[in-house]
């Protein structure tokens, strides 16, 4: 059945009906937070409860998503896909730790889904006026208090510092022109409420492509301001971000602030190299010649950072397949470096931490062909179960890169988790 009604308190409506997908074992909530978007369907999107799910480790992963789509060929499918879905693509990787235990691949068919688009919400269920009451008659609050959370990093600045200076020669040397170096922080024992953590920290850092997910006892609490990839009809749409400013109290030192990453020759170089990159990638699931860039780059402002953003897009060929123009491209360009395979192979031994699902994606395909998905960053990653929290955090490395700017760059895009965290 299908519902709609209108919604005027949508803020409340919001957080109710988060704290309310979280009682359920699967749940999926996308939010805009009010960002304008040419692309976006909607403003708000929640999935919750399973008709069916697909759990999977590396191996046949996409093959066994292609499977659960063409199951349900007029569903709604929620997912994530986990950075270590690179392997199934480049079977090159060696293993690493892995201390979060989430699947590579995670999707389900929602029984529940509600979109709300400019105040109006469209409920997709069998009992939508159950749903809508539930939702209403729920609480907001923290369950209970929580001891604070000692978060540790896996590496030492100064080893950061080592490794930063060591990946500069890789450059010097000629084997790639830019990377993503990423270092995780993390928490044992680590008590939190997922969903008022992520209350919070949607709060503290409200971005465009932000996503509460739980998978059983599985969490991902994301903040993240950038899109993978979408499809819009036979368009292609990829947003990379490169390039990062911190924001300032005072108005005109946070114009000082954009405009000169704005006019950053640096910033600029290592956009544009991700722009090629994903031109690149496109490529494979485009009609030739229908690759364009669309804006190079845009510089948008968020709570805490402006961004460097650039879009590009292209028209999407007959004979690829939705989930074949998410593997051409996959993972994110912007979280990778050029050439990409071999910058994923030196990450993965410089890092010393597996990625798990940062770096990855969640999204969904919608019953109309269309498909969005995000890029994991600046997001937490939770396993209720052993209570270990982490998250990483990266930033692009060049010959030109200053490794203790790069460093305060990381604690730049982790504040705002360490700010929720620590409050």
């Amino acid at each position: 059945m299908v519902k709609e009604v209108s919604i005027t308190n949508i803020e409340l409506f919001k957080r109710k009906a988060l704290y309310w997908a979280s009682s359920l074992n699967t749940a999926c909530v996308f939010d805009s937070n009010n960002f304008t978007d040419p692309y976006s369907k909607f403003d708000w999107l929640l999935a919750a409860d399973a008709e069916a799910t697909l759990e999977t480790k590396v191996g046949t992963a996409f093959t066994d998503l292609k499977s659960l789509k063409k199951q349900h060929p007029n569903k709604w499918l929620t997912g994530f896909l986990s950075y270590d879905l690179k392997n199934e693509l480049e079977d090159f990787f060696p293993k690493q730790t892995d201390e979060l235990e989430f699947p590579d691949l995670f999707f389900f068919v929602p029984k529940h889904l509600l979109r709300l688009k400019k105040g109006r919400l469209k409920i997709i269920s069998a009992e939508p006026e159950a749903v809508l009451a539930a939702i209403d008659q729920t609480e907001i609050f923290q369950t209970e208090s929580k001891p604070e959370i000692q978060i540790k990093a896996r590496i030492s600045k100064e080893i950061y510092l080592e490794k930063a200076e060591q990946i500069r020669q890789q450059i010097k040397l000629g084997n790639i022109y830019i990377t993503n170096f990423c270092q995780e922080f993390y928490a044992e024992n680590a008590e939190i409420d997922p969903k008022f953590v992520f209350d919070q920290l949607n709060s503290v850092s409200p971005t465009p492509f932000a996503c509460f997910f739980k998978a059983g006892n599985k969490y991902i609490l994301s903040a993240s301001p950038e899109r993978f990839l979408a499809k819009r009809g036979n368009k292609l749409i990829s947003q990379p971000i490169k390039g990062t400013a911190a924001r300032s109290n005072f108005a005109q030192q946070d114009q000082h602030q954009k405009n000169t990453l704005k006019n950053s020759i640096k910033e600029q170089a290592e956009n544009v190299m991700i722009v090629d990159l994903v031109r690149n990638d496109l490529t494979k699931s485009a009609v030739f010649g229908s690759v364009k860039v669309e804006e190079l780059f845009g510089i948008y402002s968020f709570k805490q950072v402006h961004q460097m953003i650039s879009t590009i897009t292209a028209e999407i060929s007959d004979d690829v397949d939705s989930i074949d123009a998410l593997i051409n491209t996959f993972p994110a360009g912007s979280m990778t470096g050029a050439p990409k395979f071999r910058a994923m192979q030196l990450m993965q031994q410089f890092e010393g931490s597996k990625r798990s699902i940062y770096a990855g994606s969640i999204g969904y395909f919608s019953p109309d062909g269309d498909f969005d998905f995000n890029v994991v960053i600046r997001s937490l990653l939770y396993n209720a179960e052993n209570q270990y929290l982490s998250f990483h955090v990266g930033s692009a490395v060049t010959f030109q890169s200053n490794p203790e700017l790069e460093y305060e760059e990381c604690l730049l895009k982790a504040s705002a988790i360490r700010q929720v965290l620590n409050s």
